[in-house]
């Protein structure tokens, strides 16, 4: 499992958008956040690839620190991230601090479950470690893309994908048309905003996730064999 908490920057000097990204959240996956303390989210996601979806549509507004933690998860089915317990929750607060500190960087971190159980595991959690922070750079470069789209590239950028995820033929021309701008416009748009790069690393990005949850996911006796 995949545990993403999610906690707002400058929260006490701006307005509390837990509400708006939440909101946000529930139209992109079928999994639920929940607001867990002060101006922080928090949900419990299975599918990689939406771990991937959300993490990014957090960078995207630039106002999220994103932490993903992955590892054992007890949550009984229906009940809130908040009744939660096990390794991927701890991974996934020492993930939000990791993100926090991140200066300069894209503020996202993934930690697993197994990094922070103990000493008598080092060898099985730094080969986790590996996988981890193989995954964390993937989804902070395509997070650097995303953060750097100005908003009259979202614009096309956004159109493109509620037409159909990926350009298809026909498409750029359809935007074009709807934003009453040229086809030529939209063409150069796509390619600055590096919006075909991103869609063809997500599924690298999630990848990478879900080998280091097979890592997570190992017994402390297999992981030291």
């Amino acid at each position: 499992m995949y545990v993403l908490t999610i906690d707002q920057q400058g929260s006490t000097t701006d307005v509390d958008r837990v509400p708006d990204l939440i909101a946000a959240l529930r139209n992109l996956t079928p999994v639920p956040f929940e607001r867990s303390v002060g101006d922080e989210l928090q949900g419990v996601v299975e599918d990689a690839a939406d771990v991937v979806d959300v993490a990014l549509h957090a960078l995207r507004g630039g106002h999220w620190y994103v932490g993903i933690g992955i590892g054992v998860v007890g949550l009984a089915p229906g009940a809130s991230p908040r009744e939660g317990s096990g390794s991927g929750f701890v991974a996934a607060r020492k993930a939000v601090e990791l993100a926090k500190g991140a200066a300069g960087q894209v503020p996202l971190s993934v930690v697993s479950g197994s990094m922070v159980r103990g000493k008598d595991l080092q060898p099985h959690a730094q080969e986790d470690a590996v996988a981890s922070a193989n995954a964390q750079a993937v989804l902070r470069l395509i997070g650097r893309l995303v953060q750097q789209r100005t908003e009259a590239q979202w614009r096309v950028v956004d159109r493109l994908r509620a037409i159909q995820g990926e350009v298809r033929h026909g498409s750029q021309k359809q935007v074009a048309r709807e934003l009453g701008i040229t086809e030529q416009s939209v063409s150069r748009t796509v390619l600055r905003s590096a919006w075909q790069e991103e869609w063809a690393a997500r599924p690298a990005a999630a990848m990478l996730l879900d080998h280091a949850y097979s890592l997570a996911a190992r017994t402390p006796t297999e992981g030291n064999r």
